[in-house]
């Protein structure tokens, strides 16, 4: 009987599996052997080893969009999980008209990111027009114009998850801590948040890696202006992001930088993964077992 069973599984699991491989196995592996080529059509390479590598490392503006991206990760982060954890503090209190906040909160997450980034482009160009400037001006605006734009976008997402892990803390752990005298600020650093970190492992991680991944919302509002001149002649685009970045290696010099543009594309996912993995791995240990 067990046999059939697990032919039965593995009938299941072809199609997600094949899914997989052609989805991403395949252009993953495909793209890390480009990134040693140099070409314009993937059918037509010249292998050129790691001076593609040498090239990205070598290029201030990658450079200067790494620490940007690191920069604005870390404070949207912080932002994001603070705001949505506070959102979803309140909101599990039983205030009226909860669950209609909860739907406001969440909808700008249902609006794509170049709309977004349009729409906030405005907003931002009409404030500042007063101060004779706008946010592809000032980097300090277009920084904390891609802050705001994240808080607004993510923090009802974030907020849902924060609400469930709530909603999942034993009601009789929190009875016992009144009972023992506890007050409401003890309440929520001893029982409520280190109940909650499986909550915030998934959040932390989703807030970093889409951080980093920042692409359709920096071209909309910012697109990378304003621009910097190096004395070198290379051009520093001041609020540009790694995946900005990439692409616009990618496409520059007539299709001749692609080699280059793949190479930091490469980097990006390897960064990207080993930044979530540890963060995944020091939060995790934060875990209680209710």
């Amino acid at each position: 009987m067990r046999r059939p069973i697990q032919r039965m599984v593995w009938l299941f699991l072809l199609p997600t599996f094949a899914a997989f491989c052609i989805g991403f196995l395949y252009p993953f592996l495909k793209g890390a052997f480009l990134s040693f080529c140099k070409f314009k059509l993937t059918s037509q390479w010249t292998w050129v080893g790691f001076s593609n590598y040498v090239k990205a490392f070598s290029d201030s503006t990658f450079v200067h969009a790494f620490w940007y991206t690191a920069l604005f990760a870390f404070v949207s982060v912080l932002f994001i999980n603070v705001l949505a954890f506070a959102v979803a503090y309140f909101l599990t209190k039983g205030i009226k008209g909860s669950n209609l906040f909860r739907t406001v909160f969440f909808m700008p997450n249902l609006i794509g990111g170049i709309v977004l980034g349009y729409i906030w482009s405005m907003i931002f160009d009409g404030i500042l027009v007063k101060y004779n400037t706008s946010v592809v001006l000032e980097s300090k605006y277009g920084f904390w114009g891609l802050i705001i734009l994240m808080c607004w976008q993510q923090v009802g997402y974030m907020m849902i998850i924060y609400i469930a892990g709530l909603q999942s803390i034993p009601e009789d752990m929190l009875e016992a801590a009144r009972i023992d005298g506890a007050n409401s600020w003890q309440m929520l650093w001893k029982v409520t948040i280190p109940n909650m970190m499986s909550s915030f492992t998934i959040c932390i991680f989703l807030t970093l890696t889409n951080g980093f991944k920042l692409f359709d919302q920096n071209l909309a509002l910012t697109g990378g202006r304003p621009f910097l001149q190096q004395p070198d002649g290379s051009v520093i685009k001041t609020t540009e992001m790694l995946a900005l970045n990439i692409y616009s290696a990618f496409y520059s010099g007539g299709g001749n930088n692609r080699g280059v543009g793949q190479a930091k594309a490469v980097v990006f996912f390897i960064l990207v993964a080993v930044i979530g993995l540890i963060q995944l791995q020091s939060t995790r240990k934060k875990e209680v077992q209710q």
